[in-house]
């Protein structure tokens, strides 16, 4: 067996797509400090190293299947870890387990710390990332995404943070939670045809390209639009708005996919780590926007 260094390690778990759970915790914990809710933080660390835990081991997991089920090969985009030879399958469901394992007990601690409430939480997460590999081949994989790291994170934080669930917090799920499905859509599209030979089913390829490019641009306006709507309706507050500092990069992915069509698959190849940025991006200038607002006030 090939001895792998840390970062190769590290390197197996797509560590640039964190982004897509770690924004959530951060945020969620941004939005009970700014609306003056008293909180512990060292267990919204917790939760905030347990959700990464969960994230790379489901990243991991799905590697392992997508390879077993032929829908990653040699001539197929994205993750190569296994297609190049560069870990066995058997190092990549090994890795898989042990992220696993140690998320579990990393979550039964702050079950014991919190309440049992929390572990109802953290079975339907672990359940959902051990179930995405079939849902996903199933066209469910944005409706496992969205509930994985938009609805579940945002109220297990909260309760994990203070001892009760703030459902407020679910407005500002909306524009994180769909910027996260983008990721996945942006993979997926890409991957039709390729997806399609593995005789698996995706949204994206239920709906076809053409519908499945104009999803995607709707899934990177949504946020911006949901922020103006809320912000005027009095739901979230105006600082949320700071977001909008990241349209740019929001209209610069929209463009890559929109020339889909007409430059073909290398206009997309990279689209889901872009998107990932774009997550980072607006939810770091949403978490500074709460901020200011508590600040201020």
């Amino acid at each position: 067996m090939k001895k792998h260094t840390v970062k190769e390690w590290l390197f197996a778990t797509r560590p640039w797509s964190f982004p897509a759970s770690s924004m959530p915790v951060i945020v969620t914990m941004a939005f009970l400090w700014s609306n003056g809710i008293e909180m512990s933080w060292c267990l919204g660390l917790m939760a905030l190293v347990n959700i990464i835990l969960v994230h790379a081991a489901g990243n991991v997991w799905s590697d392992y299947h997508d390879y077993k089920k032929g829908v990653d090969a040699e001539d197929t985009y994205g993750v190569r870890i296994l297609t190049d030879k560069q870990f066995t399958p058997k190092e990549v469901l090994c890795l898989s387990v042990t992220l696993q394992v140690l998320a579990v007990a990393m979550g039964l601690l702050m079950v014991y710390l919190t309440g049992i409430t929390l572990l109802w939480f953290g079975l339907a997460g672990i359940a959902l990332s051990l179930l995405y590999p079939p849902l996903k081949y199933a066209a469910l994989g944005d409706l496992v995404i969205m509930a994985c790291y938009a609805l579940l994170p945002m109220l297990g934080t909260t309760f994990i943070c203070t001892g009760e669930i703030v459902p407020e917090v679910l407005w500002l799920a909306v524009p994180v939670g769909s910027i996260t499905v983008a990721i996945l859509h942006a993979n997926n599209t890409r991957d039709i045809e390729t997806d399609g030979r593995a005789k698996i089913h995706t949204f994206a390829m239920l709906t076809g390209r053409r519908f499945a490019i104009g999803m995607y641009v709707f899934e990177l306006a949504l946020p911006y639009l949901w922020l103006v709507a809320t912000a005027v309706l009095g739901c979230v507050s105006p600082w949320t708005l700071v977001a909008f500092i990241t349209l740019p990069i929001a209209f610069g992915n929209c463009k890559k996919m929109l020339s889909y069509s007409t430059n073909g698959l290398d206009a997309i190849a990279s689209l889901d780590e872009a998107t990932a940025k774009l997550q980072l991006a607006f939810s770091l200038t949403l978490t500074v926007g709460l901020i200011t607002e508590a600040l201020v006030n």
